[in-house]
């Protein structure tokens, strides 16, 4: 079934929070923990542009309905950012552009060389790049809803649960378009699924990975996933179904990689 780029484009509103009571988190305040998890998932969304930037220099770019999706998916991702950071707000934790900016400062020439880097290699193996990244984003926004909605489950706070259950929702519309094309371009060529099970079993890490310290997405994925062997299980089963991917487990890899007990 084809993916709906109009529809997708016109159905595209902010996260709903506006109907939540805030104040309850002066009576219900959020746990260290959780507000240590919030804020990487608040910095991710943040740096949705990053990523968004390096595709500019792929192929990808050059597909027209790819491009429309990634324009009204960076929005969305700020909009899940900007809800998040009112959240870390209301504890006392401020986060702003400015901070995300030097964040980006940070990574130096790393992330300087990135988009060059990124562009030598997916115009070296050309169209089929197309179903690297398309996989590699369903795996992202597969992970990020489970995160979300794990999250929503641990903390059953009666305003942070359904925050999270409707950035989780938004997220799967995400998952749609990344799980169709990829489809599509793992189809569509004989040398995309090796490529792709080469890609995603050898480099893919949980969003966030090379962006946030090591102790960061460590503390995260132990905190969300540790001992969900079966929430793993789960996630692979969705990327196995995609053509030529039977058999990848790479949820299960890259946790055990990060020490995350199943």
């Amino acid at each position: 079934m084809a993916f709906d780029i109009d529809h997708f484009a016109e159905t595209s509103l902010p996260v709903k929070y506006a109907d939540l009571d805030f104040d309850l988190f002066d009576e219900q305040p959020l746990d260290a923990q959780t507000l240590r998890s919030l804020r990487y998932m608040c910095d991710v969304e943040y740096h949705t542009s990053c990523f968004m930037r390096d595709l500019l220099v792929t192929p990808s770019h050059r597909e027209e309905e790819a491009g429309g999706f990634m324009t009204v998916w960076n929005r969305e991702e700020y909009w899940h950012g900007e809800a998040l950071a009112r959240v870390l707000g209301r504890h006392g934790i401020v986060v702003d552009y400015d901070e995300v900016k030097a964040k980006r400062v940070k990574l130096g020439w790393r992330a300087a060389l990135g988009p060059m880097k990124q562009s030598s290699l997916s115009n070296l193996v050309g169209k089929d790049f197309l179903a690297v990244h398309m996989t590699w984003g369903a795996a992202n926004e597969l992970s990020a809803v489970a995160a979300y909605r794990r999250l929503s489950a641990m903390v059953d706070h009666p305003v942070m649960s359904p925050l999270l259950k409707r950035i989780a929702q938004q997220e799967t519309r995400h998952v749609a378009y990344y799980t169709t094309s990829a489809r599509r371009y793992l189809e569509a060529s004989e040398r995309a699924p090796k490529l792709v099970r080469l890609v995603m079993s050898k480099v893919w890490k949980p969003v966030g990975s090379g962006m946030m310290d090591e102790s960061e997405v460590r503390h995260v994925m132990n905190h969300l996933f540790a001992h969900q062997g079966d929430e793993l299980d789960k996630l692979d089963k969705r990327v196995q179904k995609m053509h030529g991917l039977d058999g990848l487990t790479i949820f299960r890899n890259a946790f055990a990689r990060l020490g995350v007990p199943a």
